[in-house]
């Protein structure tokens, strides 16, 4: 009855088989691993007292950023330099700029967001001499951050991000990448609160994962369903022989 399994065609179809369930369900478990993964960081993101709670420390032991160490306080000590706007930042439902002041330190130069300055408005000019900061340490946006304009054309004294890539060149110093933002705002500008490290939360790509998961099991059942419906289409028709009845001829072609 079941000697059709021995033939070349169904030694194909139990190996595919014997090979894609595997796979899927592999592929499923690795896809729910990622989703436990993010839902234990967005956990010890939760647990974890507040960056901005922490004493600040010198910048230098903070770098490079990462989620431990993004939004911790850092402090250092330099000159200011060079002022850009940063264009299309939104506060409080409100759109403007932040003011990026560069502070010149020993061997680099660390983006500074004094505040947020609403359109229309004058920047206050940065102190003058040496001064220390301290403020919450950010990584440098890219150009998937969301809310950032990273297009080219602004005008001069405009930068679209904040990061070393797109400050290189207006620049003559080496630029940190990274920046701070400060939590006491000087006269006139609103202080920018830090932003949340990106990983740390259950973001879409979170019930991606969780949604992969389903699929790849879906998958490894919907291919034992169908080497079952198979396997019961070819007894039948075994059956069918035994008992002599002629298998259907396909319905010829209109």
């Amino acid at each position: 009855m079941y000697r059709f399994l021995t033939t070349p065609r169904w030694w194909g179809i139990n190996v595919f088989v014997l090979l894609a369930i595997p796979f899927c369900v592999f592929m499923g478990t690795w896809q729910l691993g990622k989703f436990e993964d993010r839902v234990d960081s967005h956990r010890e993101a939760e647990q974890r007292p507040e960056a901005g709670s922490r004493a600040a420390v010198p910048l230098a032991d903070l770098l490079p950023v990462d989620k431990e160490t993004s939004g911790r306080h850092a402090t250092a000590s330099g000159r200011y330099g060079d002022q850009f706007l940063v264009p299309g930042r939104t506060l409080d439902g409100k759109t403007g700029s932040y003011v990026l002041t560069l502070l010149r330190t020993d061997d680099k130069a660390l983006p500074v967001v004094r505040g947020w300055l609403a359109d229309g408005a004058k920047a206050p000019a940065p102190p003058v001499g040496e001064v220390t900061v301290t403020g919450a340490l950010q990584a440098s946006e890219n150009s998937g951050t969301k809310g950032v304009d990273a297009s080219g054309g602004l005008p001069p004294g405009q930068v679209g991000m904040i990061s070393a890539a797109s400050l290189v060149n207006l620049v003559p110093d080496d630029v940190y990448d990274a920046w701070i933002t400060l939590a006491d705002a000087p006269s006139g500008l609103t202080p920018v609160p830090a932003e949340a490290p990106q990983g740390s939360g259950l973001d879409l790509k979170a019930f991606q994962n969780l949604g992969y998961t389903g699929e790849w099991f879906v998958f490894a059942g919907f291919v034992l369903f169908m080497w079952f419906r198979l396997l019961r289409r070819e007894v039948e028709a075994e059956k069918d022989r035994a008992l002599g009845i002629p298998a259907e001829e396909p319905a010829p072609a209109a």
